[in-house]
């Protein structure tokens, strides 16, 4: 883990949607150093799926050794977000350093995607960003440290981040362009960065998107924690930057990644954006290949036949799959399966009445998950004795 060096001491640190995962891990790591804390969320009553609010964040930051401000904001809501600016500088004499966390996600086509949804990723990432920026940049502006640190990706234009979620892929890079636009305006002022991470981060809405056994290929919140408290070190002068957090924890002499990951030595999930592995995509991208009348004039071989553990657990799967459990789901899972009968397997919980089946699913999946076969079959085993799926 990357060491405290007192840096932020004094110093005020605003981060939205900071009641629990990313955002808390920030806050924690800040509080460390003996920062002060806004914490600028809308949970105040716990969440049934998701656990935290902002007085249960504001209670680990004290302890952690910082001062805490916990405040009702929902970044839709500019009134929210001016009155918490308002109170931060009002009790701590000031902002140094913006976090813009705060995110909604729906990973989803143009044809499937409500305009309720749609609305909420534009004013929640893009909007909420950039207003909530607004309102702290004239006291950032007063600020020796002065940063605004973006949760957002590089902006890859690869339509491959397009096609399956294009609201969520335009309302997520628009506050990537906050950062291209604002580093560019305030230069010499405020340094105005984005920061994203390489791989996927287990949070509490990575298992309820991913489901439960998802956190085996996922690494820590820390990495990310960490990866921000790196470039808050760093001068105004350090600006307009799309960090990955892996890249930047190198640079400070960060060898060992194992110590971020939930399982070490486990296959991780690349996160999104990323052509980290373009021979994947273009091998994604081939499989989905031409349309598929055209497909049907070639012809395929047969597959080839399965047996043994996997085959029985999926079988067993797929007994057990339920309208309710689909509703309930809503996504697409891709085994990538090493060992005694592996190869690509499907989970499909979000087609009518739900599928299984060898090979790669018809539509693009929303979760990869690579494992042996012997750790699926253990963390099916113990689902269906449980009687839960994803």
């Amino acid at each position: 883990m990357l060491p405290n060096t007192g840096k932020l001491a004094g110093c005020t640190v605003f981060i939205t949607g900071a009641s629990r995962g990313i955002g808390k891990a920030i806050a924690l790591k800040a509080a460390k150093d003996g920062a002060n804390i806004v914490i600028a969320a809308k949970t105040t009553h716990p969440h049934p799926r998701l656990s935290g609010t902002i007085y249960t964040a504001a209670e680990e930051v004290e302890a952690a050794g910082g001062k805490a401000l916990p405040c009702v904001v929902d970044v839709r809501d500019e009134q929210q977000i001016n009155n918490a600016v308002e109170r931060a500088v009002e009790k701590f004499g000031g902002i140094d350093v913006l976090v813009n966390n705060a995110s909604a996600i729906s990973l989803t086509n143009t044809l499937e995607t409500p305009t309720k949804r749609v609305d909420l990723m534009m004013n929640v990432n893009t909007r909420g960003t950039y207003l909530t920026s607004k309102a702290c940049i004239p006291y950032l502006k007063k600020s020796k440290i002065a940063h605004i640190l973006n949760l957002s990706p590089p902006l890859n234009l690869n339509p491959l981040w397009f096609k399956q979620h294009c609201a969520y892929t335009i309302a997520k890079y628009g506050m990537s362009m906050c950062v291209l636009g604002m580093a560019e305006e305030f230069k010499g002022e405020i340094a105005v960065n984005a920061l994203w991470p390489k791989t996927a981060i287990h949070t509490a809405a990575m298992d309820m998107l991913g489901g439960s056994g998802i956190e085996s290929q996922c690494r820590k919140v820390d990495i990310i924690a960490d990866a921000a408290y790196s470039i808050f070190k760093r001068p105004k002068t350090f600006t307009g930057n799309f960090v990955i957090d892996e890249n930047i924890l190198k640079d400070e002499g960060v060898e060992n990644f194992d110590i971020y990951a939930v399982k070490p030595g486990h296959p991780l999930i690349p996160d999104f954006f990323l052509d980290e592995q373009p021979d994947t995509i273009t091998k994604k991208m081939e499989s989905r290949g031409p349309p598929p009348e055209l497909r049907e004039e070639k012809s395929q071989p047969p597959p080839k036949p399965r047996s043994g553990a996997v085959e029985e657990t999926f079988r067993i799967v797929k007994d057990s799959l339920s309208d309710d459990v689909v509703k309930a789901t809503q996504a697409i899972y891709q085994f990538e399966l090493s060992g005694e009968d592996g190869g690509t397997w499907f989970l499909d919980l979000k087609s009518q009445g739900g599928n299984v089946g060898y090979g790669e699913p018809s539509d693009r999946a929303d979760v990869v998950m690579s494992m042996s076969t012997e750790d699926f079959v253990k963390m099916f085993s113990a689902k269906c004795l449980h009687n839960q799926y994803f």
